[in-house]
């Protein structure tokens, strides 16, 4: 999970034990505890296998589906009989398949809990939760979700866990495609002569919300000022890579989509691992004459 998941399971879980957490970059775990302070609600693993063989719940989140794979692999050596698996990663749906069937050969049950939302949305507790997997089995980890780290819940009880990651990964080309029209749009107002400023009024009085978000994130250049990103561009284009796949898989194209990763490549080009999503915007400016950078 990430900083913000596990500060509001902390806060509104209604935990009866400490929350055990692991991360391969120690730093970042030690850093959360010190956050915390001399807190007994929270304590620092030094292996996979010791946040697990402490734990009931297993909650994981990594970037892709080979880290997740790898995850697991670990994570199952300790005799895991009865525990309860859940992963928030964005990954292929074949990929999920294959982690229930190794979590459920060792005993344990498994829930896909993919979640919708930005770092912003995690820290206040508003993400959008999908879950997939054994009714009895949804129905521990659902306190964890509304309340705590999330606004509301898209159910898939009783459902395959891979409907979950495959609501996600499609429901991710939404907003791949959303920073792909603001991109657009911001290009064509600053070349055609209405500014950025008057068209980003419009998107404040029609689109409040993420839209807005992106769109100032675009006009103020933090797409290229971020130190680290938001939504790393490495990790939009594996989403796009895997929706594009799916298509293929089931006899479509999502042209879209394959626009917005061309200028998903074009931003990796650019600025490597430290490119966002929202530099895509940078992409189309070069396409349009313009520098990367609108500042």
């Amino acid at each position: 999970m990430g900083r913000g998941m596990c500060k509001n399971i902390i806060e509104k879980g209604n935990l009866s034990k400490p929350l055990i957490i692991y991360n391969r970059t120690r730093k970042r775990a030690e850093d959360l505890a010190a956050q915390e302070g001399p807190s007994k609600r929270l304590k620092v693993a030094g292996t996979i296998a010791e946040a697990v063989e402490n734990s009931d719940i297993i909650f994981t989140c990594v970037g892709d589906d080979k880290a997740i794979a790898d995850t697991i692999a670990e994570a199952v050596k300790p005799n895991v009989k009865g525990k309860l698996f859940v992963d928030c990663s964005t990954v292929h749906p074949d990929t999920t398949e294959q982690l229930a069937k190794v979590i459920n050969a060792q005993g344990a049950e498994f829930v896909a809990m993919p979640v919708f939302g930005a770092p912003a949305m995690a820290d206040s507790g508003s993400l959008v939760c999908v879950l997939a997997g054994p009714p009895s089995a949804v129905d521990i980890v659902r306190p964890y979700t509304t309340g705590v780290v999330g606004r509301a819940i898209i159910d898939f009880a009783g459902q395959p866990q891979s409907k979950a990651t495959l609501l996600k990964i499609i429901g991710n080309t939404f907003i791949l495609n959303m920073v792909e029209t603001l991109g657009q749009g911001h290009a064509l107002a600053e070349k055609s002569g209405l500014g950025v400023d008057n068209l980003q009024k419009f998107i404040e009085t029609m689109f409040p919300g993420p839209y807005t978000a992106y769109s100032k994130r675009m006009s103020g250049g933090d797409y290229y000022l971020r130190e680290e990103p938001l939504f790393a561009v490495d990790l939009a284009r594996k989403d796009a890579k895997h929706a594009l796949s799916l298509a293929q898989a089931s006899g479509t194209r999502i042209r879209s989509t394959e626009v917005a990763d061309s200028h998903l490549e074009m931003v990796q080009k650019q600025m490597g691992s430290k490119g966002d999503i929202a530099g895509i915007y940078g992409a189309i400016r070069q396409e349009s004459g313009l520098p990367f950078e609108n500042q």
